[in-house]
């Protein structure tokens, strides 16, 4: 099949396996190939996903911003352990980071709080200390249920079928150093 354009795909990138094949596809996860081609999605994914990545333009200065400030800052996602200590460290962020926490270490992941919840355990931090940023809605349901400022991050991953005005976070940017001033 040709390519598709990464304008097509970026909206369905914060889904995982289960968007990607759909948006590329057709498949949902009930339909009979679904398990089959996401475990040979994965097998590929592993292959390369270390290659190149890069965060968002403005994130390492936001980070080293945050650092200067000796405020710790961590990363709380759905993705599986397996592929995200590795992308950890091929960005050169696994030792700044005060914690990682995946969807795989805890009993549910987001929109329940648990991971979020695991975050500030890890760091000795209390939730009402924390802000959580996130660009899909399951990211502002958990860090409201945790008790922390949810903030939208609109240069994220959002669908033009996303209706983020209606998710109720505390604030919206749409660049990471925007998150500054809202410390």
């Amino acid at each position: 099949m040709p390519p598709l354009p990464q304008e097509a795909i970026r909206p369905y990138a914060s889904h995982g396996s289960r968007g990607l094949l759909s948006i590329g596809f057709g498949l949902v996860p009930e339909n009979a190939a679904f398990a089959s081609m996401r475990d040979e999605y994965l097998a590929l994914y592993d292959e390369v996903f270390t290659s190149s990545p890069r965060l968002f333009e403005g994130m390492d200065g936001l980070l080293g911003a945050l650092e200067s400030r000796g405020l710790a800052w961590g990363v709380v996602t759905n993705k599986p352990r397996r592929f995200s200590a590795p992308l950890m460290q091929a960005l050169g962020l696994q030792d700044r980071a005060a914690c990682l926490v995946c969807g795989d270490d805890v009993a549910q992941a987001k929109p329940a709080p648990d991971s979020l919840l695991r975050a500030c355990g890890l760091t000795d931090s209390h939730p009402a200390d924390c802000m959580y940023v996130g660009d899909a809605e399951r990211d502002i349901a958990a860090g409201r249920a945790a008790g922390m400022r949810t903030v939208l991050a609109m240069y994220g991953y959002i669908d033009a079928t996303d209706t983020p005005e209606a998710w109720a976070a505390d604030a919206a940017i749409h660049a990471p150093l925007e998150l500054l001033e809202l410390i």
